[in-house]
């Protein structure tokens, strides 16, 4: 019986979790590889490494990045195209200057999963936004006191009969 415990309609849905910047007081590793496991699908009960069974995460709020020391004057990021004299290097603080916080956490993210065909796949149900506002609200099954149960909830949504 117990074989049979996690292979349900649920455990096999994808679910949409929900991260607010401004409101988390974890740094950007410790947020990234929290993130890089419910990607992963390592936290449902049905979890192998050659299936793509994760979930999708959105991140508002990226422009409040948390980094601890001088990270931010120190954190290199390189890429280099193959050919001679092209190696390219931008500071940290440049960077969430130009590009934003969502791309920092997104490169985070994507190091911190394995380096396979589902890296691509996986790092594409990573949500980033720079505001507050996301266009995936109506996805996101809210998980709080005030919600009479996660069953209910899903029955709204019309994720369960």
């Amino acid at each position: 019986m117990s074989q049979f415990l996690g292979r349900t309609g649920v455990s096999h849905a994808r679910v949409w979790h929900h991260i607010d910047m401004a409101k988390e007081s974890r740094t950007l590793g410790r947020l990234a590889s929290a993130i890089a496991l419910t990607l992963m699908g390592k936290h449902k009960p049905i979890y192998n490494q050659s299936i793509d069974d994760g979930d999708y995460v959105v991140v508002s709020n990226c422009h409040y990045i948390n980094v601890t020391g001088n990270k931010l004057n120190d954190k290199l990021y390189r890429r280099h195209s193959n050919k001679p004299g092209q190696l390219h290097e931008v500071v940290m603080k440049d960077m969430l200057a130009n590009k934003g916080g969502g791309e920092i956490l997104r490169q985070a993210v994507s190091k911190m999963l394995p380096k396979n065909r589902l890296r691509k796949f996986r790092l594409d149900r990573l949500k980033t936004f720079e505001d507050s506002k996301n266009p995936y609200a109506d996805n996101i099954i809210a998980y709080s006191d005030e919600a009479p149960s996660v069953t209910e909830a899903l029955k709204k949504k019309g994720l369960l009969k």
